[in-house]
């Protein structure tokens, strides 16, 4: 799996459009062999049956976010999802998640053909597959231990090493006298593994050779929803990171603003489920998504621009505890594309300051728009005036004026890189209010900030713009 991705990835290099004949990309259906694990079995059929449409049954033995199929409770072909060592049958795939944990502690110069053979042995006689270890974990005393080492990277996984005090903590059935003496803690192979929680598959055990120089313990740790936040920009399509294009397309659950979901609409997977709500729902769509990681979903929750920026991020991550994934994937902000549009405004130091205060007391909002004011910071005003909130807008700039000259440039930029995009440059004395809405942003510029060709600029420093003054 893979070839697809760097042919689209050589063709934008190249300014070429490559020509992908694979059927399951043709029809926007993910790969068996592109989901990032390890797959066995009759891959080739088990995806025709799902081009077919024939029904194809989706037996999750572990947890495990996967992008939409179009799977069934029952049906003649099969998708299996385990870390146990299973025969794979005809008509049917075996993906193996990353849900097994291997502890594992050694004496100084235990070979590496003890610990690996010791973890293997363990894992096969409890019936794990070696596919489905995600990390070999022990002590930091251990850290660079050869044998270890060494095993970690014969099984490609990574070494996870924690303190003698962490380990110290962890409940384990089996403690010993002779770790504790040696590095600190009563255990190190059950206690590395179950730091993180989960099931004790395997007790500590020890290998077999004489003396035993190694012991391991496994552990299988619940499987985890996924929730991608993710900054869709400011609305043009090439303003939309890679980034953001493939976790909308790995989601099978998107959460999101119904005129952001129209946005994106045609990126997402055949099959995805789409939670969309109005205007005012932020909190609710928060929990919603939340809630749906929690059921081992890979969910997307969408926001305009930037989504940790006035956006879906915080009312999201407040509600998220640590049995979910968060991954932020960014986005260009308002600020930033209206920047990009005036010229360079955002040269030095700047803040953003949202005007509304539906969340925020006047009180506050004020407060911040004066100790902007007085300390000669570039200005970003968002949701700067609306309908029902006509008088915060120029009562804001009043105070920056308290500041700053009249003759002060100012940005004003609707619907920044959509088709209907519009922006002007004025001054703080000459802005009319009026003219502002919700869909705009305005930048005001600090003592530093020139109209220079019809661009905003605000110099990196206040010694370049001493010096180019003189100069004239």
């Amino acid at each position: 799996g893979g070839a697809n991705e760097l042919a689209r990835e050589v063709g934008g290099l190249l300014g070429a459009e490559p020509v992908v004949t694979t059927a399951t990309d043709a029809v926007g259906l993910p790969g068996l062999d592109t989901l990032g694990l390890p797959v066995e079995g009759d891959v080739a059929a088990v995806s025709r049956a799902l081009l077919d449409g024939e029904a194809v049954a989706l037996r999750a033995e572990v947890a495990w976010p996967l992008p939409p199929l179009p799977v069934t409770d029952e049906g003649s072909y099969t998708i299996r999802v385990t870390d146990r060592l299973v025969e794979t049958a005809g008509r049917e795939v075996v993906l193996r998640p990353p849900t097994l944990v291997v502890g594992v502690g050694a004496s100084k110069g235990a070979p590496v053909e003890e610990v690996l053979g010791l973890v293997e042995d363990a894992l096969r006689e409890a019936g794990l597959s070696a596919a489905s270890v995600a990390e070999l974990a022990t002590v930091d005393a251990k850290a660079g231990e050869p044998g270890i080492v060494e095993a970690a990277g014969r099984l490609g996984v990574p070494l996870v090493t924690y303190s003698a005090g962490e380990l110290a903590g962890v409940d384990v059935p089996h403690p010993s006298d002779a770790p504790l003496a040696a590095v600190g803690t009563p255990s190190v192979a059950e206690a590395a593994a179950l730091v993180g929680g989960g099931e004790l598959l395997v007790p500590k055990r020890k290998s077999a050779a004489r003396p035993a120089m190694a012991t391991c313990a496994v552990v299988r740790r619940p499987g985890r929803g996924r929730l991608a936040v993710v900054g869709l920009g400011p609305g043009a399509r090439d303003l939309l990171t890679p980034r953001a294009q493939a976790e909308l397309r790995r989601a099978s659950v998107l959460v999101g603003l119904d005129q952001y979901v129209d946005q994106i609409r045609d990126l997402l997977r055949p099959g995805t489920r789409i939670l969309e709500s109005g205007l005012g729902a932020e909190e609710e769509r928060a929990r919603t998504a939340v809630e749906e990681a929690r059921k081992g979903q890979a969910v997307a929750l969408i926001g305009s621009g930037d989504a940790g920026v006035y956006a879906m991020a915080s009312p999201a991550l407040a509600e998220a505890s640590d049995d979910i994934d968060v991954v932020g994937v960014p986005g260009v902000t308002a600020a930033l594309a209206a920047g990009a549009i005036l010229g360079a405004p955002l040269g030095h130091d700047h803040v953003s300051i949202s005007l509304s205060d539906l969340h925020t007391p006047w009180e506050i909002i004020e407060r911040r728009v004066r100790a902007a004011a007085e300390a000669d910071i570039v200005v970003t005003f968002y949701n700067p005036r609306s309908r029902g909130r006509d008088w915060q807008l120029p009562k804001a700039l009043g105070i920056l004026a308290e500041h700053r000259t009249p003759a002060t440039p100012v940005g004003v930029v609707r619907n920044a890189s959509r088709p209907d995009e519009s922006s002007r440059l004025t001054t703080l004395g000459a802005l009319d209010p009026a003219t502002v809405d919700m869909m705009t942003v305005v930048t005001v510029g600090n003592t530093a900030t020139r109209d220079i060709a019809g661009r905003m600029v605000t110099p990196r420093g206040y010694r370049w713009q001493s010096a180019r003054e003189g100069s004239e």
